[in-house]
C-alpha cells in the first residue's frame, strides 16, 4: 500500500501544462456566500476583512466555499507519504522555496497603483503573506494567519475587474505552499483545522485570475485526497465528537476544493477528472481497508454528483477513463463488505447519469434518469444490470475493452480475494451478442499471458469463455494476436488454441470462417466489424492446422471434412497454377506446405491415418506439392480415399459434383482429376435410396453385430455417434438407437454405450411417436442387460425419466413403461435402496396402487409384483401380503392404517391422479382421498386449497360416478375444515407440528 500512496502522494510543482492553457477572465462559478460571513454583502472593491479562526467543534468559514453534496462519510483513511520534492531538485534553491523576499516592499506598497487600491486589512493581509513566505520555521497560528491572508487578498483580487493575482504575488507559489502545509500535517490524527482551510484557500485561490495549470491543479487534489485517506478509522463514540465533527467539515472542505478545480471557467473539466480518477483508481483496486475505500468511493461519487448538476462539460470527447472507472465501481458493489458495496453502487449510479445527460437521445434521457432513480442504492443485481446496459449503449468499443481490461485483471491477478465478482460481471457483460469492442488484441495478449496462472477454477472457465467470445466475433484479430504471441514466446508454452476448440458451437463458428478467408471468393460474415484487420489465407491455413491438432473436436471436424478437404486442396492447386502470383516466403511460412501439412493434419484429425500414410508410401504428398506433376498427385489422393474405403467419400463426391457444376470455377481441372479417381462412387450414389448418413449407419449396426467391432469401437465413433444423435431425422434416429442395442449385447462396451446412454434418454421425448417406441424398446433391453453396479447412475436417472409415461393413454407406451419400471426395480436390493431413488419410488406408491385398476390386465399384473417388491424393499411385511393377494380398496385401507404419518402425502399423489385418462383410476383417487380427509389433523387445514380446487374440478367429471364421489368428498372436506376451526378456536395451546415422513 506504501508504494500506491507514494505515487499518490508524490505530488510535482505545477509547470505549464500543454493540454490546459491558462484561461483569463473572471472565476466566479457556482459561489455560493455562506450567512453571516464578514463582507457577504460587499459591493465589488469591497472585500471582506479576512477569515475567522473556527472554534472546536465549528465549521469554518471561507471564501468560495462551493454548493456540494452534503458528506457522510464517517469512516477514516490511509498513512500518506510525503510528496516528492518540486522540479528543481537542487539543494540550495530547493531551500530557497520557504524562503521568497521582494525587494523595495516599502516603495510597492507606497507607490504600486495594485497596492495601493487595497483596504487596510487586505494590505496587512499582503505583509502577513510575504512574512510567512519568508519564515523557515512556522507555528500552527502562522498557517492559519497565512491562510486567511491568501484568502483575504483572493477576495480583494477577485473584487477587482481586471484583477491579477501575479501582480501580488505569483499563484503557483502561493498554490506550491498551500501544497506544502496540507501534506505537512499529521497523518496520524486529526487535531487541527490547518488541513481543512488550505483546502478552502485552495477554493478561494481558484476564483481569481490567471487559472491554474492542469498539473498543477492534480497535484493539489492529489495532495488533499492522499492528507484525507492517510488518516486512520474514526470511530463514532461520545467522547470523540469534536473530532468526527471536525473530519466531516474536512470532507466537505475537500470536496469543496475538487468541485473548484474541476471546473474550467463555467464549464466542469473532464481532462482533470481523467487525470485525477487516473491517480484514485489504483489507490482505490489495491486498497485492502475499508475505510480507505469508502473516503476514496465517497470523493469519485460527490464530484461526479457536482458534474450531474451541468449541462455542458469541457473536454468531454476527450474523457477515455469512463471503462476502467465503469469497471472498477461494478467490481466494488458486488464487495462483500455493505459499506463498500453501497458507496460504489452510489458512484456507479452517478456516472450512468452523467453518461446519460452527455450521450444519450434527448428523448430518452428522462426516462434513463427515471430507471436509474429507482435502482439508487439497490441491491447488486441492479446496478449490474444498468452496467450492461450502459455497457452496449453508451460506451465507446475503447471503452468497453477498458472494463473487460479491469475485469480480467481482476479475474487474474493473485492479490485479488474474490474473483467472482468480476466473473460475474464479464459473464454479464458477454452473455448476448457482443456490441463492438476495441483493443482486442490487447485483450488477447492479457489473457494469453495470465491464462495459466489462474488456479480458480471459476475464473479459468471465465477467462476460456472470454477468449472464445472474442474468437467467435473477431476471428481474424485473435488469430493474428495468437501467432504474433506464439512467435514472441517459447512454443508451445501456452495453449489458446485448446481454449478455442473446448466450445463446440463456438468451434464450428471459427472454422466456417477460417474456410471463410480460406476460399476469399466466399462473403465475410456479415456481423464482422469492416474496418479491422483480415487474415490472408494463409495465416488462415496455418489457424486451421492449429485446431486441427486440438483432439477434443473431432465430431465437428468429422461435419466440416469435406469442405475443409476440398478447399485445401484448391488452395494448393491455386498456388502451384502456372503464371500464378507466388506471394513472399519467409522461413517456416512456405504457402504450399502449410496447405499440405494442413490437409494432412485434417484428414488424421478425421481418422484417415491410413490414407495419409497410404499416400506418403506412394510418395504422393511430393507429387501433390510439384508444380509439374500436381495432378498425379490429387489422382494418388483420390484413389486412396476409395481403396481405403474413405467415410466421407459420399459427400466429398457430392461437394466436387457442385463444384463442377461451377463454370467459373478456377480449379475446376482439380476438381474432374478428383472426381474421375472415384468411380465405385457412382453405382453406390445411384444406387442409393435413402440419405447417405443412413446407408452408412446401416452399415454400422451390421458391423457392430460382431464382438470384435463392437468392442473396437473408440471415443471418436462414440462421439460421431453422439453428434447424429443431435440431428433428430427420426430415421437416423432409429438406427442409432439399434447402434446403442446392439452395443449394449456385446462385454467390453460399457465406457462407449455409457457415453450415449443420456442421449438415448433424450429420445423419450422426441415428437416423433415412431422415435419414442422404438426408445423404450431399446430401454428396456438396456434395463435386461445392464448390472446395477456398473450402471446405477443411468437406472435412477431412466426411474425418474419414466413417471410422465406411466399416465400414458397410448397402452402400447405405458405397457412397456411398466414393464421397464418393474424390470429396474426388481434389480433394486435393500442395500442400495436409498435417496434419491427411495423417496422417487414412495412418491410413486399410490400410482401403483392404483394401476392394480388398469384397463389393460398385463399392467396389473406388472404393478402388483412390482408393490410386493418395494414392501420387500421398505421392510413392509404385512403390507407385502396384503398387495400380493388383497384387491385395491383393502391395500389402500391397509396403507392408510398402518402409514398413518404419511396420509397427507398419500393426499397429494392422489389429487395428481385426479388427471388420470382411465375412470377406474379417477374413481378410486378420489375415494382415497376422501378416506385421507377424515384422518387429517387440523394442522393440515392450511394446505387445502389445492384440493379444494381438484375436487371443484372433479365435480364436472363426465363420469357420472367420479362426480358424485367428488361431490361427496367435497362435504366431507368442508366438515373437517368446521372441526377443525372449532378445535383451533376453543384450544390455546401451540399447534402440533406434523412430523413428516419419508
Amino acid at each position: 500500500m506504501g508504494s500506491v500512496l507514494g505515487r499518490m502522494g508524490g505530488v510535482k510543482a505545477s509547470g505549464s501544462s500543454p493540454t490546459s492553457p491558462p484561461h483569463q477572465g473572471p472565476r466566479n462559478w457556482a459561489l455560493r456566500v455562506l450567512p453571516g460571513e464578514d463582507g457577504a454583502a460587499a459591493a465589488p472593491g469591497r472585500p471582506k476583512e479576512g477569515l475567522r479562526r473556527p472554534t472546536q467543534g465549528q465549521a469554518p468559514k471561507g471564501r468560495g466555499r462551493l454548493s456540494g453534496p452534503p458528506t457522510s462519510d464517517l469512516a477514516p483513511f490511509r498513512r500518506g507519504v510525503p510528496m516528492d520534492s518540486p522540479p528543481d531538485h537542487h539543494p540550495d534553491r530547493r531551500q530557497k522555496l520557504n524562503k521568497i523576499t521582494f525587494s523595495g516592499l516599502p516603495d510597492r506598497v507606497s507607490g504600486s497603483p495594485h497596492l495601493a487600491g487595497l483596504r487596510q486589512s487586505e494590505r496587512e493581509a499582503y505583509e502577513c503573506i510575504q512574512e510567512f513566505l519568508e519564515q523557515e520555521q512556522v507555528l500552527e497560528m502562522d498557517k492559519l494567519k497565512f491562510l486567511s491572508a491568501v484568502d483575504t487578498l483572493s477576495g480583494a483580487v477577485h473584487a477587482q475587474a481586471n484583477g491579477n493575482m501575479d501582480d501580488f504575488f505569483p499563484k503557483t507559489v502561493l498554490a506550491e505552499k498551500i501544497m506544502k502545509l496540507i501534506l505537512e500535517e499529521s497523518m496520524e490524527a486529526l487535531v487541527s483545522t490547518v488541513r481543512q482551510q488550505a483546502m478552502l484557500c485552495v477554493v478561494a485561490l481558484s476564483q481569481v485570475n490567471p487559472p491554474l495549470h492542469l498539473s498543477q491543479k492534480l497535484d493539489l487534489a492529489t495532495a488533499g485526497i492522499s492528507s484525507i485517506i492517510s488518516l486512520p478509522l474514526i470511530m463514532p463514540s461520545l467522547d470523540r465528537k469534536e473530532s468526527a465533527s471536525l473530519y466531516l467539515q474536512t470532507i466537505q472542505a475537500l470536496d469543496d476544493m475538487l468541485q473548484a478545480l474541476v471546473m474550467e471557467d463555467l464549464e466542469p473539466s473532464m481532462a482533470f477528472l481523467q487525470s485525477f480518477l487516473e491517480v484514485v483508481l489504483p489507490c482505490l483496486v489495491q486498497s485492502d481497508k475499508v475505510h480507505e475505500q469508502t473516503r476514496i468511493l465517497g470523493a469519485v461519487s460527490r464530484i461526479l454528483r457536482f458534474i450531474c448538476n451541468f449541462p455542458v462539460l469541457a473536454h468531454m470527447a476527450e474523457f477515455s477513463v469512463t471503462g476502467k472507472l465503469m469497471g472498477t465501481l461494478g467490481l466494488l458493489c458486488m464487495s462483500p463488505n455493505l459499506e463498500v458495496g453501497m458507496a460504489a453502487s452510489e458512484a456507479l449510479h452517478y456516472l450512468f447519469k452523467v453518461l446519460a445527460l452527455q450521450r444519450s437521445a434527448k428523448q430518452k434521457t428522462e426516462n434513463i434518469l427515471k430507471d436509474l432513480q429507482k435502482h439508487f442504492r439497490g441491491e447488486w443485481l441492479a446496478s449490474i444490470q444498468d452496467l450492461t446496459m450502459f455497457f452496449r449503449k453508451y460506451l465507446t468499443p475503447e471503452e468497453r475493452a477498458d472494463l473487460i481490461l479491469v475485469s480480467l485483471e481482476a479475474l487474474t491477478k493473485p492479490s485479488r480475494r474474490d474473483p467472482r465478482a468480476a466473473s460475474r460481471v464479464l459473464r454479464t457483460i458477454l452473455k448476448s451478442s457482443v456490441p463492438d469492442i476495441g483493443k482486442v488484441p490487447e485483450i488477447i495478449k492479457h489473457v494469453y499471458h495470465h491464462m495459466h496462472s489462474t488456479t480458480d477454477a471459476a475464473a479459468q472457465e471465465t477467462i476460456r469463455k472470454v477468449l472464445h467470445v472474442l474468437a467467435q466475433t473477431y476471428t481474424d484479430e485473435v488469430v493474428l494476436t495468437l501467432f504474433e504471441m506464439d512467435e514472441q514466446s517459447q512454443r508451445g508454452a501456452h495453449k489458446p488454441w485448446e481454449i478455442l476448440a473446448s466450445f463446440p458451437k463456438g468451434y464450428e463458428v471459427i472454422m466456417e470462417h477460417l474456410l471463410q478467408r480460406l476460399t476469399p471468393q466466399q462473403r465475410s460474415r456479415p456481423h464482422e466489424p469492416g474496418c479491422r484487420a483480415q487474415i490472408s489465407p494463409l495465416i488462415a491455413t496455418r489457424a486451421l492446422h492449429e485446431l486441427l491438432l486440438e483432439p477434443s473436436r473431432r465430431v465437428e471436424v468429422q461435419a466440416f471434412f469435406p469442405h475443409l478437404f476440398l478447399a485445401l486442396l484448391f488452395r494448393i492447386s491455386s498456388l502451384l497454377r502456372v503464371g500464378a502470383a507466388q506471394p513472399p516466403v519467409s522461413q517456416g511460412m512456405d504457402p504450399v506446405s502449410c496447405s499440405v501439412e494442413a490437409l494432412k493434419t485434417l484428414m488424421r484429425s478425421a481418422g484417415y491415418s491410413d490414407h495419409v500414410a497410404c499416400v506418403q508410401e506412394l510418395q504422393g504428398w511430393e507429387l501433390l506439392t510439384s508444380p509439374e506433376r500436381h495432378r498425379e498427385g490429387v489422382a494418388l489422393l483420390g484413389r486412396a480415399m476409395v481403396l481405403r474405403k474413405c467415410w466421407h467419400s459420399r459427400p466429398v463426391f457430392r461437394l466436387t459434383i457442385r463444384v463442377l457444376q461451377d463454370p467459373d470455377l478456377e480449379n475446376h481441372m482439380t476438381a474432374l482429376v478428383f472426381f474421375t479417381e472415384e468411380p465405385g462412387l457412382w453405382v453406390a450414389e445411384d444406387a442409393s435410396s435413402g440419405p447417405a448418413s443412413s446407408d452408412s449407419l446401416r452399415v454400422l449396426a451390421q458391423l457392430l453385430q460382431c464382438p470384435d467391432v463392437a468392442a473396437a469401437a473408440n471415443e471418436e465413433m462414440v462421439r460421431t455417434l453422439a453428434n447424429w444423435f443431435q440431428r433428430e431425422e427420426p430415421a437416423v434416429v432409429k438406427l442409432l438407437l439399434r447402434a446403442v442395442e446392439v452395443l449394449s449385447r456385446h462385454e467390453n462396451t460399457g465406457k462407449q454405450l455409457r457415453a450415449l446412454q443420456p442421449y438415448v434418454l433424450s429420445c423419450c421425448y422426441s415428437a416423433d411417436g415412431s422415435v419414442v417406441a422404438k426408445t423404450f424398446q431399446v430401454l428396456r433391453d438396456l434395463v435386461d442387460q445392464l448390472p446395477w453396479q456398473h450402471s446405477a447412475a443411468f437406472l435412477i436417472q431412466l426411474a425418474f425419466t419414466l413417471p410422465p409415461f406411466l399416465e400414458e393413454e397410448s397402452e402400447h407406451l405405458r405397457l412397456t413403461a411398466f414393464e421397464i419400471y418393474g424390470a429396474l426395480l426388481a434389480k433394486v436390493s435393500r442395500r442400495v435402496f436409498v435417496f434419491p431413488l427411495r423417496h422417487q419410488v414412495l412418491n410413486l406408491l399410490i400410482l401403483l396402487v392404483l394401476h392394480l385398476e388398469d384397463a389393460n390386465s398385463r399392467i396389473a399384473q406388472i404393478s402388483r409384483p412390482t408393490l410386493c417388491h418395494l414392501a420387500t424393499l421398505l421392510g413392509w411385511s404385512k403390507l407385502r401380503a396384503t398387495f400380493a393377494e388383497k384387491d385395491v380398496w383393502t391395500i389402500l385401507s391397509a396403507l392408510l392404517q398402518q402409514e398413518a404419518g404419511r396420509a397427507f402425502w398419500f393426499l397429494k399423489q392422489s389429487v395428481l391422479l385426479f388427471r388420470s385418462p382411465q375412470v377406474p383410476i379417477r374413481r378410486t383417487a378420489v375415494w382415497f382421498a376422501g378416506q385421507i380427509l377424515q384422518t387429517l389433523g387440523a394442522e393440515e387445514a392450511r394446505e387445502m386449497d389445492e384440493v379444494h380446487a381438484a375436487l371443484r374440478h372433479m365435480r364436472a367429471d363426465p363420469d357420472p360416478t367420479v362426480s358424485c364421489l367428488a361431490t361427496q368428498t367435497s362435504y366431507i372436506l368442508e366438515a373437517k375444515e368446521k372441526t377443525w376451526v372449532a378445535s383451533s378456536t376453543s384450544c390455546f395451546c401451540p399447534r402440533r407440528l406434523r412430523k413428516a415422513c419419508f
